[in-house]
């Protein structure tokens, strides 16, 4: 097989060429991804901006949250401002150097928006079933252990995963169906055997949401269950995980969608599932900053006391 294209030359420059269907429409996408963008980019800075600058919020479930927006925050600046262009412009044209660091961040930065979920339960736990032991528990050296890991993890999954997409050849085709370089939509595109990368794509899935998502399902199942015996700070505590878990479902339906698409021929249209595939990592990054600032009362109080400064100013 590899023979066979041994004498045609690789491609080195693709075109990212999503929502393509929708013809002369296409520009209009601009408007709806652009509102999305300035949401994010808003909602997040505001929402560091309030736990970093008060001292009050300086305890680990608001760094947690502040970890998040940073997050929410860096991960449309990998992908939406090109597409953007590309909806404006019509500059679709990316190298595959550009294309494989442009995935590395995508799906580096992302996969931190389940794994911080994670860290987020865990706080949880501690503070509802172990409250004595809380501060303890929660202390950086001893929550490293919790985190390091986790941090490898995601570093070594993403790393192969984009190193087996960099080492194939692209023979025939350098159209991509998608708007920034999803993993799968550039693997497509390959002459030869794509069996190793479709499997470590798959392995990725369910090593990193997938199984970040059992992790926090236990944590919680063991929090549900230890609410009526820690009395009323159980159940004000069990307020924040309501928030964690509408988060985690949005978010994990979203990404399995897109993720399963490529890898289940079901019908779905291409917009579809470029749509899909965009909006499990912007969608999160406008929701999430929202919903902690909305249902979290001391840093909706101070967002609101620092849209009243800057109001008066």
């Amino acid at each position: 097989m590899l023979a066979r294209f041994k004498n045609v030359s690789s491609h080195k420059h693709f075109v990212l060429d999503g929502f393509n269907e929708l013809g002369a429409l296409r520009p209009v996408l601009f408007i709806p991804y652009f509102i999305m963008f300035v949401v994010s980019l808003s909602a997040n800075s505001l929402l560091l901006y309030v736990v970093i600058s008060q001292r009050s919020l300086h305890s680990p479930m608001y760094l947690l949250i502040a970890g998040m927006a940073c997050v929410d925050l860096s991960l449309p600046l990998f992908f939406v401002p090109h597409m953007l262009l590309s909806f404006l412009f019509d500059w679709r044209g990316i190298s595959l150097i550009g294309c494989l660091v442009q995935m590395f961040f995508i799906h580096f930065v992302g996969t931190f928006q389940s794994t911080l979920l994670v860290w987020m339960a865990l706080d949880r736990y501690f503070a509802i079933c172990m409250p004595l032991y809380y501060h303890e528990r929660m202390a950086l050296m001893r929550f490293l252990k919790f985190i390091i890991p986790l941090v490898l993890r995601n570093v070594f999954m993403v790393s192969l995963l984009v190193s087996l997409a960099g080492k194939l050849s692209f023979c025939f085709r350098n159209m991509m169906n998608h708007c920034f370089c999803e993993h799968m939509a550039l693997v497509e595109l390959a002459c030869g055997s794509i069996a190793i990368n479709n499997l470590v794509g798959l392995l990725t899935v369910f090593l990193i949401p997938v199984a970040d998502f059992i992790i926090i399902t236990a944590s919680y199942i063991v929090i549900f269950s230890s609410v009526p015996k820690s009395g009323g700070s159980g159940v004000k505590a069990l307020q924040t995980c309501v928030t964690h878990i509408v988060v985690i479902i949005v978010s994990l339906t979203i990404a399995l969608v897109a993720f399963l698409s490529y890898r289940i021929r079901n019908g779905l249209p291409a917009s579809s599932r470029v749509f899909f595939s965009t909006m499990y990592l912007l969608f999160p990054s406008c929701f999430n900053p929202i919903i902690y600032g909305i249902r979290t009362a001391k840093i909706r109080q101070h967002i609101v006391n620092t849209l009243k400064r800057c109001r008066l100013v």
